[in-house]
């Protein structure tokens, strides 16, 4: 499956591990505005996605022939770059440029994690660590020391971490920050589902 970066408009990407997923990537899809992330990263749009809002009339002339015009005003940008992909089939997205500037739109844009991970394998990288949607029991990679935070957004829903320096086991989290600020063991810990959830894991970059 070839894999996807959807290039969103928030903090430029500067981290290496998002730069090189931009470099690498089969497709990439540019929310509108974000393009003057490519450039000063030196890296080529393929496609360009969005109402035009934000892109300056110099760079909608450059860019006309990649610009992808979606006007609708019920679902952000971010959306309209994966209904983009829908349409391909191009269901391997990693989501970089998401986070910083504006808190609210970070806020959102994790959010919109869990919505279109139903449909897509997608995780969203950051210049800090990584977010990853599940809705079941899975292995993460790590390091010793690497600083993790599990988010459940399905209070009654019990989770047992191993692997963890503050393992717990079949607990459900009433509030939002309560699985967060542990650590990593060693190169892998598992996060186990013991009942039907919507969970975000964050892990920090070495």
């Amino acid at each position: 499956m070839a894999h996807t970066v959807i290039l969103a408009n928030g903090e430029c990407p500067m981290h290496p591990v998002p730069v090189e997923l931009l470099r690498q990537a089969a497709h990439c899809v540019c929310c509108d505005g974000a393009i003057r992330h490519l450039e000063a990263l030196g890296i080529a749009p393929e496609v360009i996605v969005g109402d035009g809002d934000s892109q300056s009339a110099a760079q909608r002339a450059k860019y006309a022939s990649l610009y992808v015009r979606d006007a609708s005003t019920e679902y952000n940008d971010l959306t309209k770059a994966f209904n983009y992909c829908r349409e391909r089939q191009w269901f391997d997205v990693d989501i970089v440029g998401a986070g910083g500037l504006r808190d609210d739109h970070a806020l959102a844009n994790i959010g919109l994690l869990l919505h279109h991970a139903r449909e897509f394998r997608v995780r969203m990288i950051t210049n800090y660590g990584i977010f990853t949607p599940i809705f079941e029991t899975t292995d993460f990679h790590s390091f010793a020391g690497q600083q993790v935070s599990v988010f459940s957004f399905t209070p009654s829903a019990r989770l047992t971490f191993q692997g963890l320096r503050y393992p717990v086991r079949e607990r459900a989290f009433a509030e939002l920050w309560e699985g967060s600020l542990n650590e990593a063991l060693g190169e892998q810990f598992t996060v186990e589902l013991c009942d039907e959830g919507k969970i975000i894991v964050y892990q920090v970059f070495k």
